[in-house]
């Protein structure tokens, strides 16, 4: 005879396993299958906020440098290596491609405060250090300098890079004294775009 939880108990630990799944999902939104071609809503969505028309990259450097009580609440954008995942408020979606020489990635550096993140949502990903200048300096294998000087985060508290494909390297933030580094790589589809481990110390 199989035993069952009783429906209260069954209930509470269904309602508990969601919250731990949403905890643990920081400001990436779940694995989507979306379009090429917007649907209605999207298009809407998308020209109601001026980015109609817009390429991947024109549209993550238009939100990135809005501020945040202006990023469009209704859509999410979610930043993948291969393609920049747009999401409307009724859950429709619509893929438009990355450059092909080119990776996005966005970082978070932190004193106290972080969450985890591995593809970056334009809209919704907040970090700790808003509109503050870094130094930062992100180096391939082989130690050639890829970039190397002051960089100010935006309002979300996150800073943006675009680097080349094929990369594996380090990044290394300075910020009043205190100092973080990580490894980065751009060559996979499922490389990380977010980056909020940096603990400055």
């Amino acid at each position: 005879m199989s035993l069952s939880l009783p429906s209260t108990r069954r209930l509470r630990l269904i309602a508990l396993a969601g919250v731990v799944l949403l905890a643990l999902s920081g400001c990436a939104v779940a694995e989507p299958t979306p379009s090429t071609d917007p649907s209605p809503s999207v298009s809407a969505a998308l020209a109601e906020h001026g980015l109609a028309g817009l390429s991947a990259r024109e549209i993550v450097d238009r939100l990135d440098a809005q501020p945040v009580a202006e990023r469009p609440a209704d859509l999410r954008a979610s930043v993948r290596p291969d393609e920049l995942i747009i999401t409307d408020a009724a859950g429709a979606e619509t893929s438009l491609p990355m450059p092909d020489d080119a990776f996005y990635l966005s970082i978070a550096p932190y004193l106290d405060t972080t969450h985890d993140c591995h593809f970056h949502s334009l809209t919704t990903c907040r970090g700790e250090l808003a509109d503050v200048e870094l130094t930062v300096t992100v180096t391939d294998a082989d130690g050639d300098i890829l970039v190397d000087g002051p960089a100010r985060t935006f309002d979300n508290g996150f800073v943006g890079f675009w680097l080349p494909r094929g990369l594996e390297g380090t990044v290394t933030v300075a910020y009043e004294g205190r100092t973080a580094s990580a490894p980065v790589s751009t060559r996979a589809p499922d490389d990380a775009t977010c980056l909020t481990t940096l603990h400055l110390t």
